[in-house]
């Protein structure tokens, strides 16, 4: 049976002899000497017979002695003076269990529910009642919703630990077959759709199976409403690209000479004051595992590093570069170590985009926006909306290194990039000016 997570409160107005042989048997019962509890809670009810926390205990301690006629006729005594409490009557399902009243065992769960929908243990009796009636796709449906009223894994309460990993794995199993049924049953249609467009039919594939989330773009500081959430955007959009991939071996070039003669001008990229939350950045909180060496920073340019990469200076004046003040431009040399994962995280405004040039990628690099993945290829830019949850891996035992830079989000007309600047000014205006 279900290890009892608490139990119904006794009755006021109890005699101090009473509540001391109910604290004393609720001692004896957290220290597991089950004999003497169950004689202390004897005691308890030969006081007060309809004492409703003494019915409980002893017709739980009926049901571990194997007595389930008996915890039956206590807890039903129980339920009788508490008929509220969702534990006591899903109690009652187990011990109708036992005794193999299925019928009564699914009332009484359904009863459990009715008092509290987001019952946990009640949840994974309903969706355990289902898998032992061969009901598979209907238990992974309510151990979704029991999933979903859970903590996080790791403040899983110890008596359900085990029941909740099994509700995770046969999550996880009828999550496959869904996904492995949807896309068979749209492989055909599949095929008319427009390459460029197949990407968003997997995707919804994997969102109506309940493998991944919708992605949308969720900026930490200013957002502008109703431009599409796009993971990557078309090349097309971009036509200084050419010019900047042409660029290329001179910008290693000069990378390369970094490397070589100044590494130690690499900082490390995730810095947050000791005052700070870190969040998911601990592992990369002033760590040179990831890396930069910036050319601009929020919208300022490093000359001296700018006089170090005049090539590389020289290729970004050709882009779309995006200017908010204190926030954008950004350029960049991103270095990443060795078997070293940026987390997913999201970022400041969906007005500009970023555009990664790879420059030095070894094996086993992947980067992911929402539900695209990608590796990157030596030499050949893309850009992404950085609102949208991304993260990248270096795998390999090498350093990859990457050219990473704002620009316009090419939806925006001249007229409203004028309003993302006067915006993003009037609100660094506001918090530097203080309270009036």
């Amino acid at each position: 049976m279900p290890r009892i997570g608490r139990t119904p409160r006794p009755g006021s107005h109890v005699s101090e002899q009473l509540q001391a042989l109910i604290a004393a048997a609720g001692s004896a019962a957290n220290a597991r000497r089950w004999h003497e509890a169950e004689r202390l809670w004897s005691q308890v009810r030969t006081l007060d017979p309809g004492n409703v926390q003494a019915l409980f205990s002893l017709g739980v301690h009926a049901h571990q002695r194997g007595d389930a006629r008996g915890a039956l006729e206590l807890l039903e005594a129980a339920r009788a003076a508490a008929p509220r409490d969702p534990m006591l009557v899903l109690t009652l399902a187990v011990v109708h269990r036992d005794l193999g009243d299925t019928a009564q065992e699914w009332a009484s769960i359904h009863a459990a529910l009715a008092l509290d929908a987001y019952f946990l243990p009640a949840l994974l009796a309903k969706a355990e009642f289902l898998e032992r009636e061969h009901r598979a796709r209907a238990a992974a449906a309510v151990f979704r919703d029991a999933l979903k009223v859970a903590p996080p894994e790791p403040q899983w309460p110890p008596a359900l630990r085990r029941r909740l990993a099994h509700a995770r794995d046969a999550v996880a199993r009828d999550t496959a077959e869904l996904e492995a049924f949807l896309a068979h049953a749209v492989a055909a249609p599949r095929q008319a759709v427009a390459p460029a467009a197949g990407g968003r039919w997997d995707e919804a594939v994997s969102i109506l199976a309940g493998r991944t989330r919708p992605y949308s773009s969720e900026c930490n500081q200013l957002h502008v409403p109703r431009l599409p959430a796009q993971p990557f955007h078309d090349r097309d959009l971009f036509p200084w690209i050419p010019a900047l991939e042409a660029r290329t071996d001179a910008i290693r070039a000069e990378l390369e000479a970094l490397v070589a003669g100044h590494a130690d001008s690499f900082e490390p990229y995730i810095a947050f004051r000791a005052d700070q939350p870190v969040n998911q950045w601990q592992a990369l909180n002033h760590s040179r595992d990831w890396s930069s060496f910036h050319l601009w920073a929020h919208g300022e340019p490093v000359a001296e590093n700018i006089a170090r990469c005049p090539a590389t200076a020289e290729a970004l004046a050709g882009v779309d570069a995006v200017s908010i003040a204190g926030l954008c431009p950004n350029a960049m040399f991103s270095a990443l170590a060795p078997h070293t994962h940026i987390p997913p995280h999201t970022g400041e405004t969906n007005a500009r985009l970023v555009a990664h040039l790879p420059l030095v990628v070894p094996p086993d690099c992947s980067f992911r926006v929402g539900y695209d993945r990608r590796g990157w290829t030596p030499g050949e830019v893309f850009v992404f909306d950085d609102t949208i949850e991304h993260e990248a891996r270096n795998d390999s035992d090498q350093l990859r290194v990457v050219l990473i830079f704002d620009v316009w989000n090419p939806l925006l007309s001249l007229e409203e990039r004028a309003m993302v600047e006067t915006l993003a000014r009037a609100m660094r205006d506001y918090r530097s000016a203080g309270d009036p």
